[in-house]
């Protein structure tokens, strides 16, 4: 007993339990971390295709969940038949106690097309420009061998719109624009307006010869037909160059499941999404997340930096220095939205207004910064976590040892060379702290971005190949926002549950990868400067 007083007495016990709620914190991360995980990851697995026999009927379907008997209805499976353009939904539940009997079809497929969601049935005969190449179980060796040569014209067809078209599309916008500001400035030019005329008719003959290419390999994309049948006899004919993946669900083995697994994962984080986001990939939306991350550390840095050695260093201690820290420690209660709001009002309507009137008036009425973009989202996120590293830089600047600053001092340097030599690389763990606290806030925020720039499906990156390079002023994609559209925003929720899932899971990752980027950099900061390296 006597032992157990002297235990409180030294406050062990206050040890213990910090040490056990750290421990019961990291758990319930790893729990989180774990379930995200299994509910995403199984997501990409093949699973086999179920012959389900019913009084009424024979369907063919993947089991994605099963539930007991409850008191609101009986033992049920859901079964994931797909088809939906032919049955108008993707998933259907079936009582247990009507299923007569389950078998698993070995012609069984499970095809992903580019639009209408995935086709479960079976391959009856491949074509060519109308002639029959091969039907029944030989048409799908041919169907697996010639796909990729389909894919082929598709991506063909797809770099060409992107990249030559929408070169044309530039030089026909940018040509539109000179001609407006010559209207703009008053300038009668007949010479000029004449030139611009005849760039616009060659521009325009360059777009009819790329029409008849882009047709040219639609033609050939659609030369190769598939005829598909579903479990109760309806067919279907499309091209094969409209097929992603073909996969004979019943029939391959562990090998083969794992190569679709990880050809299905690499499409995820490297392809543009498609089917309302719910299938393809996320890659707009990865993108979007760590530029918008990047920008806003670039900008919030530097300004919480400057604004915390004012109000440590130079600034005089009393009523207005001891209001501005009141009002930054409030700033960082206050809720994103209002952040959001005041983005809109101040960024988007006045600075974005005022750079299109001054810069912009040959695009008018079309705005090019008064409207959303992932600079202004960028921006508004940096106040929004600014009181973050403020607060972090200061309290970095004063743990810095006075001993340190009169040293510096009294060997003959100024107060300014004291800083930038001395106490700067001295708070720099700190302040690195704070923009690892910043990021993580800033790349989870969703609510600012909806106002600021965010949508649904950005139809190019905010970087890539044309002049200049760089488009700040583009709308973009985040994978916060894309979490809560294809989660509560999609018309068919059942099929978006485990992106939802996957997508929540990869944006933890990736402010996992950002911080431990910070973590190495701060942890090389202290062997220089002679701290401990933990």
């Amino acid at each position: 007993m006597n032992s157990f007083f002297e235990w409180w007495r030294r406050g062990s016990v206050w040890v213990w339990l910090s040490g056990a709620t750290l421990a019961l914190s990291l758990l319930m991360v790893a729990g989180l971390i774990l379930f995200l995980a299994i509910k995403g990851m199984g997501f990409f697995w093949p699973g086999d295709i179920h012959q389900i026999q019913l009084a009424d009927g024979t369907i063919w379907g993947q089991v994605t969940n099963h539930e007991e008997e409850s008191r609101y209805h009986p033992a049920r499976t859901q079964v994931k038949i797909a088809n939906r353009d032919v049955y108008g939904q993707d998933f259907r539940w079936v009582d247990d106690a009507e299923i007569l009997n389950r078998s698993f079809p070995g012609d069984a497929l499970y095809i992903e097309k580019l639009d209408g969601g995935p086709f479960i049935g079976r391959l009856v005969q491949i074509e060519e420009h109308g002639q029959v190449l091969a039907v029944g179980d030989k048409a799908l060796p041919i169907a697996q061998k010639r796909l990729s040569g389909a894919k082929a014209y598709q991506a063909q067809i797809k770099s060409i719109e992107q990249s030559e078209a929408g070169a044309l599309s530039n030089r026909l916008e940018k040509l539109r624009l000179d001609g407006r500001k010559l209207e703009l400035q008053g300038k009668r030019n007949p010479r000029a307006a004449q030139e611009i005329e005849d760039k616009k008719q060659d521009i325009h003959k360059q777009f009819e010869q790329l029409q008849a290419r882009l047709e040219a390999l639609r033609n050939q994309s659609r030369a190769l037909t598939v005829t598909l049948e579903t479990a109760d006899g309806n067919s279907r004919i499309m091209p094969l160059a409209n097929i992603v993946r073909i996969v004979p669900a019943n029939s391959i083995g562990l090998f083969g499941k794992a190569g679709v697994y990880l050809s299905r994962l690499w499409e995820f984080v490297s392809a543009d999404p498609r089917e309302a986001n719910t299938e393809g990939g996320i890659f707009p939306a990865i993108f979007g997340t760590v530029m918008m991350v990047l920008i806003m550390s670039i900008v919030v840095v530097p300004l919480g930096v400057l604004a915390a050695l004012f109000l440590r260093e130079y600034a005089r201690d009393g009523w207005v220095v001891r209001t501005v820290r009141i009002s930054v420690n409030n700033l960082a209660g206050v809720p994103s939205i209002v952040f959001g709001v005041f983005g809109l009002g101040f960024f988007v309507v006045t600075v974005g207004g005022g750079i299109d009137n001054f810069f912009f008036p040959e695009r008018f009425p079309a705005p090019t910064f008064k409207t959303g973009g992932i600079l202004w989202a960028s921006l508004t996120l940096a106040l929004l976590t600014l009181p973050v590293v403020i607060v972090a830089t200061e309290e970095a600047l004063a743990a810095v040892p006075r001993s340190q600053r009169e040293g510096s001092l009294a060997l003959g340097a100024t107060k300014w060379q004291t800083l930038w030599n001395v106490v700067i690389p001295g708070a720099s763990q700190g302040i690195l702290t704070g923009l690892i606290l910043a990021m993580a806030r800033g790349a989870g925020e969703v609510a600012p971005l909806m106002l600021t720039g965010v949508v649904k499906l950005a139809p190019s990156l905010p970087l890539d190949g044309s002049f200049p390079f760089i488009h700040l002023e583009r709308k973009f994609m985040h994978l916060g926002f894309h979490i809560y559209d294809v989660g509560f925003q999609s018309p068919n929720s059942e099929a978006a549950k485990p992106m939802v899932f996957m997508t929540a899971l990869l944006l933890l990752l990736i402010v996992l990868v950002l911080n431990i980027f910070a973590l190495r950099l701060r942890r090389k900061l202290r062997r220089r400067t002679g701290g401990s390296s933990f």
